[in-house]
């Protein structure tokens, strides 16, 4: 019985571990309408805010 606790717990542990955590960040964006707010994942604000901008720069986000 402590063999099959102790293989669920590494289990968990090891899934836990290898998940990656992405935080939410706000950017402040601006497009041909106006600015506004929006939020975005991401490993870091800037790449989130990155993310959040358009490919065709109809949209530019930095973080807020």
């Amino acid at each position: 019985m402590k063999k099959v606790i102790a293989t669920c717990a590494f289990a968990v542990l090891g899934v836990i571990a290898l998940s990656s955590c992405n935080k939410d960040y706000e950017c402040t964006c601006v497009d041909p309408s106006g600015t506004y707010t929006e939020t975005a994942s991401g490993s870091d604000a800037e790449d989130a805010c990155n993310g959040a901008s358009s490919v065709l720069q109809l949209k530019t986000c930095v973080p807020a």
